[in-house]
């Protein structure tokens, strides 16, 4: 099935064909591409922010090709390897802080933004937690990068690109200096299965020449009230592709005490209503459904800015947009310079304390009865149920549109996922 292509597919099409940008990398092995240049199809800020791997235009996935600024209004376009997968363990326990009683300015039932996340982790002491060192807050916002050379992998073969940077602009979101070390955050509100390195590794080498302590790059996602730190090392300064995990851990703000009595007791209570006439889920992450929901709470998107700003593609994004219209999260605007938008039950649970709006979460999963019976058989076989049971529930439920036997094994797939989302909210 083809997919539709965003506004950032078809610009960037006009331009390699305007360009010849694919045989002058063949000939030359890049292509250096002004700012200007972009402008002529479409704002260039909106034509070059790929965060993630998935973000990328069609023709550049096609030909494993990334874009990098190395002037404050110019591009190189090559075969590069420039993104790191992020490395989750469903299994890690959560660290609980606290802020100090006496701050009211941060909401942490309202934490909207990278910079409200990075304060909430330095004021509950989160960060000197992890990084074990006092720190103060220091460096922060755009500066230049001053110059540098770097060497990155090359995505068609063993080889190694090299690449000239010389004023290019960069962003701290937040810098912290203890006695022997600066700590450089990169923040997401947002979860991602990679990152792009460049937004670690080019403050990174700003500030490795301008100070003589060493640079400890910090990677941090924030949703549903978990922060997930990771910090990184780059093994030789000179290659991008030298960053290697050191260590990770996650942390809350609010103690999780959802205990099985409570989540047996919800799966008895709930009232189930009739199934909708919206496509049943194929949205196996349900931490990234709450996540959508989070970044729609902020502003309403259309979903090609969700597609573009977020790790999907528009295949997912119709799959994750409509799992929150299954359950009354979500809902599509007619205009499109709207798309989406949260409804108002969404916004009330959003507003929810921790646990509460993990319950809230749960219950408009077990109000679909093909959900609520899966969890039960889980509660009364003490295992997962198989995927062929979980479908012999699943052509008793009358589910909309669904007909076929490879159809029901998918989704299948979905219901698995979110039913193993509400038992893991029992912390061992």
């Amino acid at each position: 099935m083809s997919l539709k292509k965003t506004k950032n597919d078809l610009a960037w099409e006009k331009l390699f064909l305007k360009k010849n940008i694919l045989s002058v990398i063949k000939s030359e092995g890049n292509f250096r591409i002004s700012a200007t240049e972009i402008n002529e199809f479409r704002e260039a800020r909106l034509m070059t922010k790929f965060d993630h791997k998935a973000n990328l235009p069609e023709i550049f996935r096609e030909n494993k090709l990334s874009i990098l600024p190395v002037t404050r209004g110019d591009y190189v376009i090559a075969p590069m390897e420039i993104y790191k997968d992020i490395e989750f363990d469903e299994n890690e326990p959560i660290n609980f802080v606290v802020l100090p009683q006496y701050l009211q300015s941060l909401n942490t039932n309202h934490i909207t933004s990278e910079a409200a996340a990075i304060s909430c982790a330095y004021a509950s002491g989160m960060l000197e937690d992890f990084l074990g060192a006092e720190l103060l807050p220091t460096v922060t916002g755009r500066m230049s990068s001053d110059s540098f050379s770097f060497k990155v992998d090359c995505s068609l073969n063993d080889s190694k690109i090299d690449i000239d940077v010389s004023n290019s602009q960069i962003e701290i979101d937040g810098g912290f200096e203890s006695l022997d070390s600066l700590c450089l955050v990169e923040a997401k509100n947002s979860i991602s299965t990679d990152f792009l390195i460049r937004q670690l590794y080019y403050p990174y080498r700003l500030w490795k020449r301008k100070i003589n302590k060493s640079i400890r790059p910090i990677f941090m996602i924030y949703t549903n009230g978990i922060f997930h730190l990771y910090e990184y090392k780059f093994e030789n300064e000179n290659e991008i592709n030298s960053i290697t995990l050191l260590r990770k851990r996650l942390y809350s703000l609010e103690k999780q005490e959802i205990t099985i009595d409570e989540l047996l007791e919800l799966s008895h209570t709930t009232t189930q209503i009739r199934e909708p006439k919206i496509p049943f889920p194929q949205a196996d992450s349900f931490e990234r459904i709450i996540n959508l929901c989070e970044l729609l709470n902020d502003k309403p998107l259309t979903k090609d800015e969700i597609t573009t700003t977020y790790d999907f593609d528009p295949r997912q994004t119709d799959y994750y947009t409509n799992a929150g219209r299954y359950l009354g999260l979500i809902k599509d605007s007619n205009r499109d310079d709207i798309g989406c938008r949260l409804t108002t039950e969404g916004k009330n649970i959003l507003e929810l304390k921790f646990k509460e709006k993990q319950l809230m979460f749960a219950e408009l999963i077990l109000k679909h009865t093909v959900f609520a019976e899966v969890l039960l058989l889980y509660f009364h076989k003490a295992e997962e149920p198989t995927r062929e049971e979980v479908v012999e529930i699943m052509k008793e439920a009358g589910l909309y549109k669904i007909n076929s036997d490879s159809t029901y094994s998918r989704r299948a797939s979905t219901i698995l996922s979110w039913v193993r989302w509400i038992l893991e909210l029992v912390q061992n």
